[in-house]
């Protein structure tokens, strides 16, 4: 079962702010939320996905390191 995360979690996990964040995801990025409520506002993010996303970014970093 996935666990989905609410934008502060997101927030707090990846130390990006609002506005970065949605940078990211236009550009594709960062992985987009899903909407919760097909009528309503509510998005969360899938664990999972932001758990890779920061995991792609330690590994990216680390090889940047290296190159230098």
């Amino acid at each position: 079962m996935a666990t989905l995360l609410k934008r502060p979690e997101v927030r707090k996990r990846t130390t990006l702010s609002d506005s970065a964040l949605y940078r990211l995801m236009e550009r594709g990025q960062f992985p987009r939320p899903i909407q919760l409520n097909p009528h309503g506002r509510a998005v969360a993010w899938v664990e999972s996905e932001v758990e890779q996303w920061i995991e792609q970014r330690i590994e990216a970093a680390r090889q940047e390191k290296g190159a230098a």
